[in-house]
């Protein structure tokens, strides 16, 4: 289990989605506190709020992430995810962890 997967789990809840992915990441205070308007199908595009932490994470790996976390889930948008792919939160939120601890170190 990632980090992001333990904080995004907690009880009582203290983090959504995005926020898990960036803490879990290594993002300072103030990204984290952007990301509390991204969870629950609210980050830019509709995009899971998972793969949006990511994204903002590793802005340099954009395409790389998109298409490691559509093979994994089948879809980028929360919407989909939810009615179609039926992968949970929790899940995307490990899956969104682990794509991005398997990228390279940024240059």
């Amino acid at each position: 289990m990632t980090k992001a997967h333990a904080l995004f789990t907690a009880v009582p809840k203290l983090h959504n989605c995005a926020q898990a992915v960036v803490e879990g990441a290594g993002a300072p205070a103030e990204t984290i506190a952007e990301m509390a308007a991204c969870g629950g199908g609210r980050a830019p595009d509709g995009l899971c709020g998972a793969l949006y932490g990511a994204l903002v994470m590793r802005p340099d790996q954009a395409e790389t992430i998109k298409q490691a976390f559509a093979a994994e889930v089948g879809a980028l948008t929360c919407r989909e995810i939810k009615t179609t792919a039926k992968t949970s939160c929790p899940m995307c939120v490990e899956i969104a962890a682990k794509i991005l601890e398997s990228l390279p170190e940024k240059q």
